[in-house]
């Protein structure tokens, strides 16, 4: 399925006059705020958020998995879906794919439909989480933490391939989560893990493009429980630092434990140039997986008004950063899940763009809390949705993303074509 220009232009024709009103008195507000709005409209124009190919499918629990029907079942099914959320807001312009659930067996082939549909690649993800069919040895108790240095070799391997496979897409980045750690106390030596693992690391990096990015996630519990051999940002920084300069850090909003002041970490991390990508999405316990900005809107928004400060401030500069959606779906459509995602996102990046920093930092100066306070609440309260409409009829997506997707009744219409039984590889 393909949604095509003249069904946006009919929905936004739809749309205008209600817009028209709302975003009038919006562009008030803003001028009389002294705030660019064509400067705020470029910046929202130019922010594109990868979707993950593991996304556009049901997701599940440790204890089941219901089936929505239409899923894509192969990598061409997954483009087709990007392409459609694309299609509809023009700020998911990019798929992330995970091996080995995505390799491409035609990559020019595979390159021709992304490009048709105006989609790059995003960050390649390497899986040593689980054990793949006709795996050589397991990874049972750690892959580039193990013991035993095939094992290690084999996990090293695996990395080499996905680089090897991002190449021929166009990607420049590769992500490593590992699910190595331990279950119980003297089960790990933690010390000799986390070396072994800066050595296998060692081996990646070596072979990583000139032009490539390593970014290293982190995660404090989960499949273990006593210990995760990489279980925070510090050790992930750590191990970047020891890497070099195209090692960063990646920070996914639910690898944390709860109350953690995430923003403080994103300031951090962009002060000493080693924040390289984010994984969106929300959590009202642990790794929940939740749509972005359901749980915690006003923590996104104070994630950005860090990232927008630094790119003001011109220290590390924003271009540099890998934006992604990583989320999980046992109840919604994943396709309207990811819209409201990336809605969300924007969302926040909006309003932290018209935040005063240079009143902000005035307040800060001379300690005046309920004043710094009062310039960030008043831009969170500020409803952006005239503005993100208007930013998405500029740039030719449909006023409302969500909407027309339901109008059109697109899930219908991929069961009709996948039918009702497919999966999504990986899942």
């Amino acid at each position: 399925m393909k949604i095509n220009k003249q069904q946006i232009e009919n929905h936004n024709r739809n749309q205008l006059k209600s817009h028209k009103d709302s975003f009038g008195v919006f562009s008030d507000q803003l001028t009389a705020k002294k705030i660019d709005l064509d400067t705020v409209l470029y910046r929202l124009n130019q922010f594109q958020v990868a979707i993950p190919s593991w996304a556009l499918g049901a997701g599940g629990t440790r204890f089941g998995r219901f089936h929505i029907g239409g899923e894509p079942g192969r990598l061409k099914e997954k483009i087709e879906d990007v392409g459609l959320l694309h299609a509809l807001n023009r700020s998911s312009g990019a798929i992330s794919l995970h091996i080995p659930w995505d390799i491409p067996d035609d990559p020019e082939a595979v390159k021709r439909q992304a490009e048709e549909l105006d989609i790059r690649f995003d960050a390649v993800n390497s899986n040593t989480f689980q054990d793949q069919k006709n795996q050589k040895h397991s990874y049972k108790f750690g892959s580039l933490c193990h013991t035993d240095r095939i094992v290690r070799e084999q996990a090293v391997d695996h990395n080499l391939d996905v680089i090897r496979y991002g190449k021929e897409l166009g990607s420049k980045a590769i992500t490593i989560w590992l699910a190595d750690g331990s279950n119980f106390p003297g089960q790990q030596n933690f010390r000799k893990a986390l070396m072994r693992t800066l050595g296998s690391l060692e081996k990646i990096y070596r072979e990583l493009p000139d032009d490539w990015k390593m970014l290293i996630e982190y995660k404090p519990y989960e499949p273990n429980f006593y210990s995760m051999v990489i279980p925070d940002w510090g050790t992930s920084h750590l191990l970047a630092s020891k890497l070099g300069a195209q090692a960063k850090t990646l920070v996914d909003l639910g690898h944390h434990l709860p109350n953690t002041n995430i923003e403080q970490i994103v300031a951090t991390l962009m002060m000493e140039g080693k924040l390289g990508g984010f994984h969106f999405n929300d959590s009202k316990y642990g790794d929940d997986d939740l749509t972005t900005g359901c749980i915690k809107p006003y923590q996104l928004f104070l994630i950005f008004n860090e990232l927008v400060y630094e790119s003001d401030s011109d220290s590390t500069g924003f271009s540099g950063i890998d934006w992604m959606i990583d989320a999980s779906h046992n109840s919604k459509d994943p396709l309207e899940d990811l819209l409201q995602s990336v809605e969300a996102i924007l969302s926040a990046y909006a309003k932290a763009l018209l935040v005063d920093q240079a009143k902000l930092e005035e307040a800060r100066e001379v300690n005046d809390v309920t004043e710094a306070q009062e310039l960030l609440l008043d831009a969170f309260r500020t409803d952006v949705r005239p503005l993100l409409r208007e930013s998405r009829i500029r740039s030719q997506a449909a006023a409302e993303p969500l909407k027309l997707y339901r109008d059109l009744q697109v899930r219908n219409t991929l069961i009709d074509e996948r039918g009702t039984s497919t999966v999504a590889t990986g899942l």
